[in-house]
């Protein structure tokens, strides 16, 4: 039933053994409605026992600002739990963010900087997409949209946290995909045309989509993006974006969310300048 459970002996397990079992399934399956049969089949235990385990997890989990651990009620119900990471977290998150990003080694020729290694840090993209998905948790989403590659790993992360498929947009198309609908777009900084395409069975007309990237300079790959999903009838919820420049200061898109802000790359003094967002600054 969960993929990415662990798998018990079937045993009588102290409570101790039960709760440590009920929490690695919630995590595992962050907004995914689990019954309460399911639980009481699995470690064959009763309801009110397995109700007990559940309230102990839940009130931990507020204590350490861990995430929700939420109880539906009725014949449909069961218990899901709800990623969130709490004020402090965030706030650590995005100071080791800006610390990473600050190592004047990162600069390369034309003021430009390596950020491939902290993209592909599994440890701490996945931390990343759980503040994506505290961010977004209350919009209601249906998809998680990004374009190859640099930002596959930031949204498949805030994809994973959210319970949410994830939809890649291509540069060019490929047979394999099947009919696409393409679009030309003008990138932000160069002014260069350049060509997005997403298969018309990655995205049901009508889709309610969170847009997730690595980088925005002027916004022109998001404003791109926000033309394609018009082609799908998508709603676009809103835009997370990982790292934002701080010029130019009006981008071509106008609601997004960053989580940190490249100030300045000063090849001449060997120094970069990245900052919290203003909104993190503000928790």
């Amino acid at each position: 039933m969960f993929g990415r459970s662990v798998y018990f002996l079937t045993m009588k397990m102290r409570r101790s053994e039960r709760i440590v079992g009920v929490t690695k399934i919630l995590i595992d399956n962050p907004y995914k409605l689990i019954s309460l049969n399911y639980f009481t089949e699995r470690f064959e235990a009763a309801k009110s026992t397995i109700s007990e385990d559940l309230s102990i997890i839940k009130r931990v989990f507020n204590i350490e600002k861990m995430g929700k651990v939420e109880t539906v009620a009725g014949a449909a119900g069961g218990v899901r739990f709800i990623p969130n990471k709490g004020i402090k977290d965030i706030k650590l998150v995005i100071d080791e963010l800006c610390e990473k990003l600050s190592d004047s080694t990162r600069i390369l020729a034309g003021g430009y900087i390596y950020m491939t290694d902290i993209i592909f840090n599994p440890n701490l993209i996945d931390r990343v997409g759980e503040i994506f998905a505290t961010k977004f948790s209350d919009l209601g989403a249906e998809y998680i949209i990004t374009m190859e590659t640099k930002g596959i790993p930031i949204a498949l992360m805030a994809a994973r946290a959210l319970n949410l498929p994830l939809v890649s947009i291509r540069k060019s198309s490929k047979v394999t995909e099947g009919s696409v609908v393409s679009i030309n777009y003008v990138t932000g900084s160069s002014r260069k045309i350049e060509t997005m395409s997403l298969s018309r069975r990655a995205l049901p007309e009508g889709a309610k989509v969170i847009i997730i990237d690595d980088f925005m300079k002027a916004g022109g790959t998001a404003k791109g993006m926000l033309d394609l999903m018009k082609e799908f009838k998508a709603e676009v919820l809103d835009i997370g974006v990982l790292v934002e420049t701080a010029q130019p200061k009006e981008k071509l898109v106008k609601e997004y969310t960053a989580l940190v802000v490249l100030e300045d790359v000063d090849e001449i003094e060997d120094q970069i300048i990245v900052k919290p967002s203003s909104w993190v600054e503000n928790l």
